[in-house]
């Protein structure tokens, strides 16, 4: 006789236990936590990181501009421009430094379409002008890649800026400037770049190691006016200068300042490297206060606002006289 045996009851599955609310909110505290405290690791790892691009980039430049002053004995003009004496005003073609040591930089076949007795506004040398390179680009700042240059009046009014513009054309952004000396660019500049330059190492008597070539501007410049290019000096553009006292707004002025500060800068007008209020057409990073400079040796290094000005100002001409020593 056949018995039936009843069957086992499968034990039931237990179900996971739900996070309850104050675990869950401990759970987001904990993270939150964590992320606070990596947070400035990460920024500290970045801005460290777009440091050692920018020098790098400014070395990049150092060794082309040392192959180019061996291949023809001395330093590229900072710009290139005919001069009106009855308007007086530059002609152009206006091209600069940068755009003459492209072969030094593995760009030889944008140096190949690049014609140097032709002016750099025309439509004829828009691929060349508009090409940008981050060998002359900061990753730590915002400078467009790409921004018209222009000619028109800008003025203050109730502590406002208004401007009225003409745009003459486009050209590629850049965070590296020639360094012109201590006048305000354009011809006979004290430094080792200026209109129609050509200087020798032998002329540059203050020492390789003492005398600034290259320096960086940003666009936080004179509250967000900073603008510059690879490209050149474009003829007729201009810059403002405008600098509304915080205190009393309706006692800034608006300076001009033409398109040769798009290429080079200098030290003059009582403003230390790294200053936002500075004029345009002067030297300003996002590393920290200051900037990071070229010099005509091949070092790179980062000059402080707060450095000795006269001392600055010194390290900008070529021929000064001037003695500098190693503590600054």
């Amino acid at each position: 006789m056949n018995r039936r045996y009843p069957r086992p009851r499968r034990p039931m599955a237990r179900r996971p236990a739900a996070f309850t609310l104050i675990e869950l909110l401990v759970v987001i505290a904990i993270i939150g936590t964590l992320i606070a405290l990596l947070l400035p690791a990460v920024q500290a790892a970045r801005a460290q990181a777009f440091r050692a691009a920018c020098q790098n980039n400014l070395k990049q430049m150092g060794l082309a501009l040392a192959q180019y002053a061996t291949r023809h004995n001395g330093l590229p003009p900072g710009y290139v421009s005919l001069w009106d004496p009855l308007h007086r005003v530059e002609t152009g073609p206006g091209w600069g430094w940068a755009s003459m040591i492209l072969p030094e930089l593995d760009q030889q076949a944008l140096s190949n379409q690049l014609r140097f007795e032709a002016p750099l506004t025309g439509p004829e040398q828009s691929t060349v002008r508009l090409t940008a390179m981050s060998v002359f680009l900061c990753p730590a700042d915002s400078m467009a890649r790409r921004w018209t240059a222009t000619n028109g009046e800008t003025w203050l009014f109730m502590g406002k800026v208004y401007s009225a513009f003409e745009p003459i054309c486009d050209v590629a952004g850049s965070n590296y400037i020639g360094v012109y000396g201590i006048g305000e660019p354009g011809v006979d500049g004290e430094g080792v770049f200026y209109r129609g330059s050509f200087t020798r190492y032998t002329q540059i008597t203050d020492g390789l190691s003492q005398t600034l070539c290259v320096g960086e501007r940003s666009t936080n410049l004179n509250l967000g006016r900073g603008q510059a290019t690879w490209v050149g000096s474009v003829p007729r553009a201009t810059f403002w200068s405008c600098a509304p006292s915080p205190f009393d707004p309706d006692s800034g002025v608006c300076v001009r300042e033409d398109g040769s500060g798009m290429i080079l800068g200098h030290t003059g007008e009582g403003h230390g490297p790294g200053d936002p209020y500075g004029d345009v057409n002067q030297f300003i990073s996002r590393h920290g206060r200051g900037s990071y400079f070229l010099y005509c040796d091949g070092h790179v290094r980062f000059l402080r606002n707060e450095m000795n000005y006269p001392l600055y100002k010194a390290l900008s001409t070529r021929a000064g006289g001037e003695l500098i020593g190693d503590d600054y």
